[in-house]
C-alpha cells in the first residue's frame, strides 16, 4: 500500500509537461523517405528544455507540452535537418594518389580549406581505380521522419543544463549512420 505522499508525488510527476527548465529524456529513431531506420537511440538522451541543446528540425516545438510516455513524430525537410547535398563537396581522385589508410569505403579523411577550416570527408566509393570522397553529411538532401518517445519529464536539478544534452556527449571518431 502506497502512502499518501507517494501517491501525490506520482500524480505530480505524471503532470510534469515539457517546458523551459524541465529535464527531459527521450529515445528516438530517424527514418528516411523509404522507411529505413538510419539512426536509432534506445538509450535515453537527456537535456534541459530551453538550454542550448539543439534538436533536429522543429523537434523543440513538437515536444513542448508533452508528458512522459507521449510519442511524437516530426517530419524534417533537408533544410531543417542536414541541409541539401552540395556537389562541390564530392571529389574523385586516382587510387594511386590516395594514401593506403584511405583506400577503404567509410574511411574518414580530414581536409582543410585555404581559410584553415577543417572538414571531415568520407570515402564513399572505390571503383575503376578511383576513390570518391564526400564532405556532405550522410543524411544531407533527405526527407526524414523522427519518431520520439518521451521517457521522463521532471524539474531540472541545479547545474544539470551544463552537463546534459550536447554537453554530456563525449564522442570519439565519427558517429555511425546505418
Amino acid at each position: 500500500m502506497r502512502s499518501r505522499r507517494q501517491a501525490v508525488q506520482t500524480v505530480r510527476m505524471s503532470e510534469d509537461i515539457i517546458k523551459r527548465g524541465k529535464y527531459v529524456s527521450l529515445t528516438y529513431s530517424i527514418v528516411d523517405e523509404l522507411g529505413a531506420v538510419v539512426e536509432q537511440h534506445d538509450i535515453p538522451l537527456g537535456f534541459v528544455y530551453g538550454s542550448d541543446t539543439e534538436l533536429i528540425g522543429d523537434m523543440e516545438k513538437a515536444v513542448a507540452g508533452k508528458r512522459a510516455g507521449d510519442q511524437v513524430e516530426v517530419h524534417v525537410s533537408p533544410e531543417q535537418g542536414f541541409g541539401d547535398r552540395d556537389p562541390s563537396l564530392t571529389f574523385t581522385d586516382k587510387l594511386e594518389n590516395v594514401p593506403p589508410q584511405f583506400r577503404e569505403v567509410g574511411a574518414e579523411v580530414q581536409m582543410q580549406n585555404d581559410k584553415g577550416e577543417t572538414r571531415s570527408f568520407f570515402v564513399t566509393r572505390i571503383a575503376d581505380g578511383e576513390v570518391t570522397v564526400d564532405g556532405n553529411h550522410p543524411l544531407a538532401g533527405k526527407q526524414l521522419t523522427v519518431r520520439v518517445t518521451i521517457e521522463e519529464v521532471r524539474d531540472a536539478r541545479p547545474g544539470e543544463a551544463e552537463i546534459s544534452g550536447i554537453h554530456a556527449v563525449q564522442m570519439t571518431g565519427p558517429t555511425s549512420i546505418n
